[in-house]
């Protein structure tokens, strides 16, 4: 009796080709950073003096807003200051033309994030069905969106509110507060990047419900803890005082509460898929 040979299909790929191809969309991601991080390093000015140290001055529309808040009520406030009682200074030889490069790669990674973003998308749908790429053709557009949210949101929120207070905080009258310039970066840094990715919720939970993990049960069930989880989180990220953890967890939890409504959305139409299937198809009647 003859041997049969197993013939492999020519569409689909091997490991190894899969690592091959997913080396191409990183390298073609990388090369997209760079060069947007180039632009931004030939943009010094703009992107230090307006951005990075934009929240050090005390004419930032935050520090105008809780100051014009606090006046209205007839309240005194440190957002009313002339300005921050601390200056910024580089130690070390090379820590300002260091500080410049990883800003700038920084910042191609943040303006570039839609490319990333289409590039890991490339590599992933093939391994979908039609289906589901029906259903996730606005993946792209609404992540990238939720992420420049995020991002606007912990510049303009986030990183006033800590540089405020930790730049004001002292111990003693003994110690003036001179902030290192990584040290004053990392802080812009984290609190845009922690909050651009915590904007990704729903999309998260999104793919974790396709997948089988996350059921809208299970995040009622959990949203008591999850209320703790984002508490800890906004410590983190914002200074020891409850009002600005509040501010940050009232987003977080919004987008929470918009996770379970899409997690029900996604069973909903998978329900609704299976049903179809399992009918039996109509017969025509004989004419």
């Amino acid at each position: 009796m003859p041997q049969t040979k197993n013939v492999q299909d020519p569409n689909e790929m091997s490991f190894l080709d899969h690592l091959e191809e997913l080396r191409w969309h990183l390298i073609r991601s990388i090369v997209a950073i760079v060069v947007v991080g180039c632009f931004a390093f030939v943009f010094k000015g703009f992107i230090f003096d307006t951005i990075i140290f934009g929240p050090k001055k005390m004419d930032f529309p935050t520090y105008q807003f809780f100051c014009s808040i606090a006046q209205f009520f007839g309240m005194e406030s440190a957002f009313c200051a002339a300005e921050l009682p601390f200056t910024i200074q580089n130690r070390t030889m090379a820590g300002q033309f260091s500080a410049h490069i990883w800003t700038s790669m920084w910042a191609g990674f943040i303006l570039g994030f839609p490319y990333v973003l289409w590039e890991m998308w490339r590599f992933i749908s093939p391994g979908l069905y039609e289906k589901e790429r029906k259903y996730s053709r606005g993946f792209i557009v609404i992540a990238s969106l939720l992420f420049f949210m995020g991002v606007l949101f912990g510049y303009y929120v986030v990183t006033p509110l800590s540089i405020n207070f930790l730049g004001t905080y002292q111990v003693s009258t003994e110690v003036n507060n001179e902030i290192d310039i990584s040290s004053f970066i990392a802080t812009v840094r984290a609190s845009v990047l922690a909050c651009g990715v915590m904007f990704e919720l729903p999309i998260i939970i999104f793919f974790l419900t396709k997948i089988g993990l996350v059921t809208p049960e299970i995040l009622k069930k959990y949203r008591k803890y999850a209320l703790v989880i984002v508490l800890i989180l906004s410590a983190v990220i914002t200074p020891p005082d409850v009002a600005s953890q509040i501010i940050v967890a009232i987003p977080v939890l919004i987008l929470y509460q918009i996770s379970i409504y899409i997690s029900a959305l996604v069973i909903r139409q998978e329900n609704k898929q299976k049903k179809k299937a399992s009918s039996p198809p109509s017969q025509m009647p004989n004419v």
